[in-house]
This record gives structure tokens, sequence and C-alpha cells, in this order.
């Protein structure tokens, strides 16, 4: 009974993380169709790999391998521009109806016996499909939380079942293709894109947010979205994006090594197969299940430590590993490695969505999606070299020390929320404005933003006419508001200005002046409407409350 008790507050522990999305019901129908889909994924490529195994040849193996992996570098940045300009939930839906199109036509070709260009030509079509819309699905998944508490695990979970259809897919996949061929594997994967587009069709679409400010605020998003599009723009996304990308330079460079080395040490190494690269490949999709369980526990907790964690657990089960001279000790050693790299990747996907405002988070996803590739692209293809000439055990040394220098450095490079005297500063003074009631942590994201503006006695802030490209709040001294030249109002700490001109799109309405001298913490256009975006009540609350004001 002891026990029962005991495995029972185990599990209940375990899944703690996740009470706070099971309300949820859109974000849990988003899972589970993605869910879906990443099964009918796997039945794909394991149909691809026995049209190639069939065909005998090495060349037709490399263009394949090449297809796919081409167009998301080249295409991927489209998808995000795309992704930030049109309704994510749309471009999902027609790609997902595309690539089950698509699969029909791959069935057909395989059943009539087709040429291989035909089959390589189709090939290329789905992964442009794909590399389309994953930006649009990186960025649509945080629009889904309804608060800040369920950003974290919906991630986690994401990258769980996508670990579990790992596991489960290729067995899938290996059945039905021996029972009917490779065609009724593919059939099968273009039912699970329908499934997908029909769930999604159901699911809100991007920026639903209620309430009399929704139009006005959607106007004021565009705008900014395609004000970050001017240079200065790109470049403060880059800037925003800098550590963050890092991180996953690592990760990617790791995850594609660490795929080669599961065949390299199995077939070569340990001596044991095809058997023992499957077991391998089991491992992977343990270690991701486990890690993104691990992940759901500690995603809210500083994300230096987590990322610092996470690199160290992979580190550990990779140098290991190249040393592992027995199956059953590889297995355990690939599922520490597995682990480690899904903590980092769940832990470093949050910090993204919470650092990039929802406007660009298309085009950065779009940027990771790229680099991502070519990084794992060109250590898939290092790492066989490597272990040739230095061993296998040698080349995961070398791209562990890889891997930790990109990693590292996105961990000095990660602005920790309310870490600096400025951002904690910040973060008291909005916490006593207008914009209190938001979520804690997303005030501390904006903070870690925000910019201090000290000014003198007779300095104009705002004037009334001007474009509208940030909101301020009050830190130190007083400010005398005039309208038409006539005075209406004095504002002093705690209170919040030129909000309602980037909320509605509108030039600014007063004239805001020091009458004394005094500070300001500002929020430029996209770290106030990220900002403002956490609670779908929030624009009408300010614009109401701007009205009382007056």
């Amino acid at each position: 009974m002891a026990g029962s008790m005991s495995s029972s507050s185990l599990l209940r522990g375990v899944l703690s993380p996740y009470e706070a999305i099971g309300g949820n019901r859109p974000l849990q129908r988003f899972l589970v169709s993605e869910f879906v889909s990443s099964i009918g994924d796997w039945l794909y490529l394991v149909a691809m790999l026995v049209v190639v195994a069939e065909s005998s040849d090495a060349v037709v193996l490399g263009v394949v391998g090449g297809a796919r992996i081409l167009p998301y570098v080249l295409l991927s940045g489209v998808g995000g521009v795309l992704a930030d300009r049109y309704d994510r939930r749309r471009i999902l839906i027609a790609t997902d109806l595309a690539r089950g199109v698509l699969m029909v036509a791959l069935a057909a070709a395989i059943a009539v016996g087709a040429p291989i260009v035909v089959v390589v030509g189709l090939v290329v079509l789905a992964a442009c499909g794909s590399s389309i819309a994953g930006p649009a699905l990186s960025a649509y998944l945080p629009s889904l939380a309804r608060d800040e508490s369920e950003l974290g695990p919906a991630n986690a979970a994401w990258a769980t079942l996508d670990n579990v259809a790992f596991i489960i897919g290729p067995a899938v996949a290996g059945v039905l293709t021996a029972i009917g061929g490779a065609s009724g594997a593919m059939l099968l994967n273009a039912v699970s894109f329908g499934v997908v587009a029909v769930v999604l069709a159901s699911l809100p679409p991007t920026g639903a947010v209620a309430g009399a400010a929704a139009d006005a605020l959607d106007a004021a998003s565009t705008n900014a979205a395609s004000t970050s599009l001017s240079p200065s723009g790109l470049r403060a996304l880059t800037r925003q994006i800098a550590a963050p990308l890092l991180v996953d330079l690592g990760v990617s460079s790791v995850g594609g090594a660490l795929g080669i080395a599961t065949v390299v040490i199995a077939t070569g190494t340990l001596g044991a197969g095809e058997a023992g690269t499957g077991w391998l490949n089991a491992a992977t999709g343990v270690g991701g299940v486990v890690g993104g369980v691990a992940a759901g526990r500690l995603v809210d907790a500083p994300p230096r430590r987590v990322l610092a964690a996470g690199g160290i657990v992979a580190a550990v089960g990779l140098v290991a590993l190249g040393a592992a001279d027995q199956l059953a000790a590889a297995v355990v050693l690939v599922a520490i490695a597995a682990t480690g790299l899904l903590v980092i990747d769940v832990a470093n996907a949050t910090y993204l969505q919470r650092v990039v405002a929802d406007e660009t988070r298309g085009r950065a996803s779009g940027i990771f999606h790229t680099v991502g590739s070519l990084a794992f692209a060109a250590s898939s293809t290092a790492l066989p070299i490597a272990a040739a000439s230095i061993g296998i055990g040698a080349a995961l040394v070398a791209v562990v020390i890889v891997g930790a220098v990109f990693v590292a450095t996105g961990i000095v490079l990660v602005a920790v929320p309310a870490e600096t005297a400025l951002a904690r500063l910040s973060l008291r003074v909005l916490e006593a404005s207008a914009l209190g009631s938001l979520p804690v942590s997303h005030l501390a994201a904006a903070a870690a933003r925000a910019t201090a503006l000290a000014v003198e006695s007779g300095d104009t802030v705002v004037a009334e006419g001007e474009p509208a490209d940030a909101a301020y709040v009050v830190e130190r001294g007083t400010f005398r508001v005039t309208i038409g030249g006539r005075r209406r109002r004095e504002l002093g700490p705690g209170d919040l200005f030129g909000e309602r001109g980037l909320l509605l799109g509108r030039p600014r309405s007063a004239t805001v002046r020091a009458e004394e001298p005094g500070s300001l913490v500002r929020l430029d256009r996209e770290a106030f409407l990220a900002l403002v975006r956490t609670d779908d009540r929030a624009p009408d609350r300010l614009l109401a409350l701007y009205a009382r004001r007056r």
C-alpha cells in the first residue's frame, strides 16, 4: 500500500508541471494534433528509407538527404516573414493540406513504379512545405498559452510528445511498410496532415485579442512588424536573439553529431549492427522524453542555471559514450546525452519566446530553423570523417568542446531579467504602474529591455502630433501634460503615459514636459506591445484608464 502511494505521489510530482495547461483545451488539441503529425512524419521518413534502399543507389541516398535539408536552409527565412505578416494558423492549414496532397502523390508514384527523379521531386516539394510551416508552428504555440504559467509547460509537453512519437513512429512504420509497402505509410501520413488541418481550423487565429481595442492593437502590431523589417529593426531583433541563437547552434551541432554517432558506435565500435543502431535510436527517444519531463519541472528556474545544468548532463553523457564498450552502457549514455540536450532545447525555446515580441517571433524562428539546419547538417557530415581519422571517442570530445563553446557563450549573453541594476529599477517602476497587474515574469522580461531616460526641467518627452514610438513610466519627478497648449494634468512617480498612441496606432495626442529634473523608464514599441499582449484585457483596461484620466 505504501509502495502504491509512493508511486502515485511520484507520478503526480512528475506530471504536476503539466497541470498548468490542463484546462486549456485549444492548447491540448494543438499538442495532440502535432503528436499525430509527428508519428505521420516518421511513417513518411521510414517509408522513404525503404524506397531509397530498394533503389540500391548511394547517389540517390545523398540526393534525397540533401533535398530534405536544402529547403530548410533556403526557405525558413521566407516562412518566418510570412508568419509575421499573415495568420499563422492559416499558413499551417495551407501547408498541411498541401503536404497531404503531396503524400498522396508520393504514394501513387511509388505504387506505379515512377522514376526516382519523380519521387525526389515530390520529396523536395514536401520539404518546401515543411520549411515554410516550421517558423509559423514555433511562433503560433505561444499564442495558445493563456498566461505565463502555461508557456514553459507547453514547450515541455510538445517536446515530450515529439520524442514519444520518435519512439513509436518508426516501429509502427516498420510494421506498415512490411505489410503494405511504402505507399501505405505515405497515405497514413496524408491522413495525419488532414487531421491536423481539421484541428487547426477549430483553434483561434493569430492575435485573437478580446475587447474594443482588438482591431487597433492588431493594426499597431502590424505597424511594429513592418518597422522591424527596417535595418534598425533587424539589428534590434539580432540583439534579442543572439544569446538563444548561440545556444541553439551548440544544441544543433551536438544533436546532428549524436544522430550519426549512434550508427558509428553500433555498427563499428560495438559491432551490434542494425539492431544496435535501433537500440541507440530508441535510447535517444527515451532520453528526450525524460528531458521533456525534467524541463517541465525546471523551465521556470533562472534560464542560465537550467541551460548550464542541461549542458553538463549532455557533455558527461557524450564524453562517456565515446569510451563505451558495451551496448547496454552505450544505450544508457545516449539517453543521458539526449536528456541534457532536450532540457537545453526547451529552456532555450521558452527564453526566446519571452524576450522576442510576437510581431517578430516568426522571423526569429525562421532564423533559428535556417541556422540550426546548417549546423545539424555540418556536424552530421563532419562526425564520421573525424571518427575515421581520430577515433569516435576523440571525435565526440571535439563535438562536446564545440557545442560547449556555443552554449557557454550564449549563457553568458542571456539577459536574465532583473539581474542588472537598471533592470531591477525598471521592474520596480513597472510593478508600481498601471502595468503592474500583468504577469511578473513578463514585467521582468520587459524590464530587461527597458531603458532609463534622465530629463531636465523644461525638457519635452513627447510632443503632440508626433509618431508614437514608446511608452513611459515616471520613476522620479513631475511632468506637465498639455493638449492644444492647454494644461490638462500632472504626472508623478508610477504614472504611465504614451501608451494610447501605441495601442491605437495613432500620433501623440498630448505633449508631456518635465517640470523639474527627473527620470523615466522607457519601453519601445515592440517591448510594450509584447508586454500588453500577455493579457487579452490589458489594452481595453489601459484605454479605459486613459479616458478616466482625461
